[in-house]
């Protein structure tokens, strides 16, 4: 069975992707169609090197995005000494074609700019007179290697990435993964200093005349000096009219660069349509290390403005853009929460909509214009924000509605199943419900074009076959996948049942095709009684701002309210995690039987209280808003005393259903119920090893770094990054922390995971008992933080350098991945992909593997 057909169900999710990002009958970098230029100056130090000449090898056919085969950064990462000329031939393809080494240059915009560039690798290289620190200034690659370690690249072609590196003596590599564009840029910049601000990419406030208020900023700060920067903060003052404000203490490592957070003092009552602010990186004896100025926009709480607020997936400063009332004095007035699509900033989606004057919309980020399509932290950056706007706005609780075009039309089908009781109705626009549904339709597509269309995205008509071949996975990939069961939408379809629906997509949409609306209409059809469904004669994906503001939508929005609790006689929930999604109205599950897998429960007031469950241990019932409580209620066909209690915890124990107590927080539950990526979230701390040899302690280094960049870019994320020999569990109290390296290596194991079933060490890894030796297995797990109730442990880890090289890929960080709690694979995973796992699972809800559920190999 071919590897290729397994990984079916995780493919193509990218290459569907470049619709949304193309849009429309448009070609070429989607930045440049919604005013986000591309960054070209260069403002943080005078040019040193650009880049002109390189080789270039493409690499045909696609893999899992969960453990993507990589033949190309395996060579480099395990072979510090390959150094390839043109013509040389790298490997022979799947076809037997020889793939070669082709020389390329740059075009006149100091670009390597070719078609031929798709699904390609660039080599590049640069001989140093001596050892040098610069800055190393990438575009359009998704990832690089520099002298055989990793970095984020910048694949929407921002022209964001700095990465500080030091030159080595002689010749220093630099291979890049081309991106999205088949286009990209590299030079080296000699920095102005060793700390410097850059302008690139910040997030800033707008200010609000009518109010007084202190604001929130985020900057990035460049560390291009081999010195910690320890307890820096950044100090920011209001020109010539207040004192500066710092706001908390952060550790710059070295050759690093950390957006961080800045407050001002309080600004209220500016004439001005300008606010200018100073900006000082202090240090811990008080020294300014760098400064600069940022200017804020003054405007009107009545106009289009966007907010900031500080995240706690990260302790870093977001921001939401606002389409505001044209009635502020009303109280109780609707809110609009509206999800953009892939490449729209927030502020573009809500200027899209005119004013109401019954309602207040606002317009999160998904945490990037691409970002997570809604889903891991896009989802919680959405939700975040539809609680800090309710905090400012205070609307009618019953009058929330959800909406929001393209893949934020996705963001719409998956929010409103996943949070049901929080919206009253939801209209998706241009959307599609679940991303794996989504790729089988750009699947669908492919099986309409010829050779020569399919040759535009690097595909035969021989690989269309071969996709359109029913998966068959094997138990092990079952169980991988089944971590990204929160994800598949269709599962949870019939929360829909508790939202009114309106379904908006254009007659003759080819990003987003029309038959995708058409399949939902037949879907909702067979069991929702409240959906409308309406397509736009000869509309496009994108027909003017209609596409969203359209009169009838709004007109359905306002016509339904959130049900009062009390109110109601029929009630279905389902979810695939506690962790992402526990309640609807009065019921929570709190813990599953079986770990991600489809959880509900089915109540009935209509004739007695009967609720129904199915795969759910514990469940928690608050009767408080009911006017009054029944002695007896029925749970699945079993009859239970309620004493009247407003509150009741429901477990089953031995196929029946008791009155409990409440699962103590050390065990799993909405708080924390696993999966990997659960680990990435609670103002996350990465703390890296420094125990073991030189080579460990560096990958330990780089890899924790290289996780840091890639959240920053992909997340516009705050990380902090340290030492081992810097952590302290009282210091990070109730933090997450990601743990890289092992016990040997790593100084803050034995403190976090001296009790965990999992050990790992140099040369041996112990699995409850089972002992597998040798260096090359490497392993993400996640654990609960024993001195916690809330805080979860991540680990990236390794046997050896082999194992550690083996974790390399950071796929964790994308959306439509699935890692489950525990996942060991080999070093041939960069070679073979899924089948280097050797094992992989969920903990039960004790966090232990003998309740758990695990998939050996």
């Amino acid at each position: 069975m071919k590897t290729y057909l397994r990984s079916i169900p995780f493919l193509f999710f990218f290459m569907s992707m470049f619709f949304l990002a193309t849009g429309q009958d448009r070609q070429g970098n989607i930045v440049e169609y919604f005013g986000k230029e591309k960054v070209n100056e260069i403002n943080e130090g005078k040019l040193f090197h650009v880049f002109q000449k390189g080789l270039a090898v493409k690499v045909q056919g696609r893999a899992p995005i969960n453990f993507p085969k990589d033949q190309v950064f395996d060579k480099f990462l395990n072979d510090g000494s390959y150094n390839p000329s043109a013509g040389d031939i790298f490997d022979i393809d799947g076809r037997g074609d020889a793939m070669k080494w082709e020389a390329i240059s740059v075009d006149s915009t100091s670009s390597f700019s070719d078609r031929s560039l798709r699904s390609s690798f660039v080599y590049l290289s640069f001989t140093s007179e001596k050892e040098k620190i610069v800055l190393f200034e990438a575009s359009g690659h998704s990832v690089a290697l520099v002298n055989g370690f990793p970095h984020e690249g910048d694949h929407y072609d921002f022209g964001y990435s700095l990465i500080p590196i030091k030159l080595k003596k002689g010749l220093n590599t630099f291979v890049m993964k081309v991106g999205r564009f088949p286009r990209i840029r590299a030079r080296l910049i000699e920095p102005s200093a060793p700390q410097l601000f850059t302008s690139r990419d910040m997030t800033l406030p707008d200010i609000l005349n009518e109010e007084s208020m202190q604001y929130l900023g985020g900057i990035r700060v460049v560390n291009s000096s081999e010195e910690w920067i320890k307890n820096s903060s950044v100090k920011a003052a209001l020109e010539g009219k207040s004192d500066g404000l710092r706001l908390g203490l952060i550790d710059l490592p070295p050759l690093s660069v950390t957006k961080i957070a800045f407050r001002t003092p309080t600004i209220g009552g500016l004439s001005e349509e300008e606010a200018l602010i100073n900006l000082d990186l202090i240090d811990s004896k008080g020294k300014s290390l760098a400064a600069t100025e940022v200017t804020l926009k003054v405007k009107s709480k009545n106009d289009y403005h966007k907010r900031t607020f500080l995240s706690e997936i990260d302790n870093s400063v977001q921001y939401f853009s606002v389409t505001p009332t044209t009635e502020p004095a009303t109280e109780n007035q609707a809110l609009f929460l509206s999800v953009h699509g892939a490449s729209v900033e927030a502020t573009n989606q809500a200027r899209a909509y005119k004013k109401k004057d019954w309602g207040t919309l606002i317009a999160p980020t998904n945490r990037r214009p691409f970002g997570f399509a809604w889903e891991d932290w896009g989802r919680i950056d959405a939700m975040e924000v539809l609680a800090e706007a309710k905090s400012i706005y205070k609307p009618d609780p019953q009058k929330v509605y959800l909406t929001g075009h393209s893949m934020g039309g996705h963001g719409t089908w998956y929010l409103g199943a996943t949070y049901p009781d929080h919206f009253a109705a939801i209209a998706p626009c241009a959307g599609y419900p679940d991303l794996l549904e989504y790729r089988n339709s750009f699947t669908r597509r492919l099986r309409t074009m010829n050779a020569e269309q399919l040759k535009r995205f690097g595909m035969t008509p021989e690989m269309v076959a071969e996709m359109s071949n029913p998966p068959a996975l094997l138990p092990m990939d079952a169980m991988v996948q089944r971590a990204g069961n929160p994800s598949r939408t269709l599962k949870i379809k019939r929360n829909y049942l508790h939202l009114g629906v309106y379904i908006l997509h254009g007659e003759k949409d080819n990003v987003v095709p029309t038959f995708i609306a058409q399949d939902m209409r037949k879907t909702l059809g067979e069991y929702h009684n409240d959906f409308v469904y309406y397509e736009y004669p000869d509309g496009t994906h994108w027909y003017g701002d209609h596409s969203v503001d359209w009169p009838q939508l709004f007109d359905f929005f306002k016509a339904r309210k959130i049900p009062e609790t009390s109110s109601l006689k029929k009630l279905e929930f389902y979810t695939t995690s506690p962790g992402v999604s526990a309640s609807s109205h009065f019921v929570t599950i709190q813990q599953q039987e079986k770990p991600f897998e489809l959880s509900s429960f089915n109540f009935n007031n209509e004739e007695g209280f009967t609720i129904d469950f199915e795969n759910t241990a514990t469940a928690e019932l608050d009767l408080s808003s009911f006017e009054s409580v029944p002695e007896t209620i029925v749970v699945n066909d079993q009859e239970i005393k309620t004493g009247s209690a407003k509150k009741l915890v429901l477990k089953h124990v031995d196929d029946k259903w008791e009155i409990g107590s409440a699962a103590p927080k050390s065990e799993k539950g909405p708080h924390r119920n696993g999966g990997f990526k659960d680990a990435f979230r609670n103002n996350v701390v990465f703390v890296y090893g420094t125990k073991g040899s030189a080579q460990e302690n560096d990958w330990n280094k780089m890899k924790a770094m290289f996780d840091a960049e890639t959240f920053y870019y992909r997340a516009n994320g705050k990380v902090e990054v340290i030492r081992d020999t810097d952590f302290s569990a009282a210091t990070y109290k109730d933090r997450n922390v990601v743990i890289y390296g092992n016990s040997d290596s790593n100084g803050a194991w034995k403190a976090l995971l001296k009790d965990c079933p999992i050990q790992v060490e140099t040369g041996k890894v112990v699995i409850n008992g089972v002992t597998l030796s040798g260096k090359q297995w490497g392993s993400y797990f996640v654990y609960p933080r024993q001195d916690s109730d809330v805080a979860t442990i991540g680990v990236v880890t390794g046997t050896g350098l082999a194992g550690m090289k083996a974790t390399y890929p950071n796929h964790y960080m994308v959306n439509g991945t699935s890692f489950p709690d525990f996942t060991l694979f080999d070093s041939s995973a960069l070679q073979i992909g899924l089948d280097a796992i050797k094992c992989a699972g969920f903990f039960g809800n004790d966090w232990s593997m003998e309740t758990g559920d695990f998939q050996w190999k």
